[in-house]
């Protein structure tokens, strides 16, 4: 037991600042994006064809590679940015990558799901663009926006498990290196246990926040 806890233990907050730290990353790259591609998709407060088929092709891209190749393709910019291509700080990189299109994607599809009605109404009250996107479409969508942070932070855990095999470090590292190079299946499943459990926590205030802002509406 001593044992399991030595090793797994100082696994976690490097896990932790992994998920946490690409989340946020991905949250200030995708919010914005799915905004933009709401807003100059056909038919958008502000459409523009051009604006949209650029981001909308960018994202369809980035989305379309696994993640293991994508993190081979970013390490290079790892490099620039940390110094490093191995541990947990270059690995928030690729990680930010893969999860900004998914957010922005997300964000796009919740966006134009609300009631256009509101949104003329809106717009026969004087509303500018500005307004209805920041007082009426982000409002309107917050449940399922928050529904989508939390789909997007437990994608981020499970491919911080991947990242940690690639030399992120982590649980992921932790599950490699000793339950399956050294065959120490406790060690494993220990590992394996801690990565549910941040997962079901993560969908418990996920559940409990869209329940509130539902109410709240």
């Amino acid at each position: 037991m001593d044992r399991i806890i030595e090793i797994v233990l100082p696994a976690i907050p490097q896990t932790l600042i992994m998920v946490i730290a690409s989340t946020i990353i991905a949250l200030l790259i995708g919010l914005p994006l799915g905004i933009i591609l709401t807003t100059t998709r056909p038919g958008g407060l502000t459409e523009s064809l051009k604006v949209y088929s650029v981001l909308d092709g960018i994202i369809n891209i980035l989305r379309s590679f696994p993640f293991v190749i994508l993190m081979i393709v970013v390490f290079p910019l790892s490099r620039l940015i940390v110094g490093k291509s191995y541990g947990t700080a270059a690995m928030i990189i690729p990680l930010s990558v893969s999860a900004a299109p998914f957010v922005a994607r997300l964000m796009e599809g919740y966006l134009i799901q609300v009631d256009s009605g509101i949104i003329e109404a809106a717009k026969s009250m004087g509303s500018s663009k500005r307004e209805i996107i920041f007082k009426v479409l982000i409002p309107e969508a917050m449940p399922m926006i928050v529904t989508g942070i939390t789909m997007t932070v437990i994608n981020v855990i499970g491919y911080s498990a991947m990242a940690g095999v690639m030399g992120g470090g982590g649980l992921g590292d932790v599950a490699n290196r000793y339950g399956y190079q050294r065959n120490e299946p406790l060690i494993l499943w220990s590992a394996v246990l801690v990565i549910i459990i941040l997962v079901q926590i993560v969908q418990f205030v996920g559940n409990f926040l869209t329940k509130k802002i539902d109410k709240k509406k």
